[in-house]
């Protein structure tokens, strides 16, 4: 089975390395592997604050607060990708134990989707982290442009309706498809971009959709 997850990044805090993981159950969790003993220790990401919560039992004499903080600073904005568990050799280590194998149903992965791979493609950095800025900008010029968006807006549509719709109708188009994808996978995808960072991944898209509702009503 692929974990969903970043690349993997070594720490400084203590000797560790550190990767974002995809949860089964929705949501993100970070994962320290010591790299000069056998422990690991797991947090979830809040999704209010974007600080790290201890999931499950912790050893913070291994894995003090700091070292989690320093992980989701580092990983911030890191994409995911299909990759499978890891393993660090320290003598004969095991693998690295899926965080969320508690039987949780899986939610919808859209990791391995051509929207989703696209838009990584498209917006990532030098620093191969998302950059949210340039694709707000971009998803916000197709809606400035967009006349069905118009019109959902005339018919007081809700601010979800129309970031869907959006959403899914430019990630199409840079995925060079003909047909965009049904509401519920354009949802997931849009969770799926969320959990990158702990912002909203389209927070200034939703801006500007509010304040065009805004100036609708006037």
């Amino acid at each position: 089975m692929n974990i969903i997850r970043t690349r993997a990044t070594e720490l400084t805090t203590i000797p560790a390395v550190a990767y974002k993981q995809k949860l089964a159950s929705g949501g993100a969790g970070v994962k320290l592997m010591r790299i000069d003993r056998e422990e690991t220790a797991v947090a979830t990401i809040d999704k209010r604050t974007g600080e790290p919560v201890h999931y499950g039992i912790v050893d913070e004499s291994l894995f003090p607060y700091e070292a989690f903080e320093e992980a989701v600073d580092l990983l911030e904005g890191l994409p995911y990708s299909a990759r499978g568990k890891l393993k660090i050799n320290v003598t004969d280590a095991p693998d690295a134990v899926d965080i969320d194998a508690d039987g949780t149903p899986e939610k919808i992965s859209m990791v391995d989707s051509d929207e989703y791979l696209a838009i990584i493609e498209r917006y990532c950095d030098e620093n191969n982290k998302l950059n949210y800025q340039l694709m707000n900008k971009d998803f916000i010029q197709f809606a400035a442009k967009s006349k069905v968006v118009s019109t959902k807006i005339d018919s007081r549509a809700s601010v979800e309706e129309i970031m869907v719709f959006v959403v899914k109708s430019r990630a199409a188009m840079i995925a060079g498809k003909k047909e965009s994808l049904p509401d519920d996978l354009a949802k997931a995808l849009i969770e799926t971009l969320d959990e990158i960072d702990p912002r909203s991944a389209f927070k200034e898209l939703a801006v500007y959709i509010r304040r065009m509702q805004g100036k609708n009503k006037k």
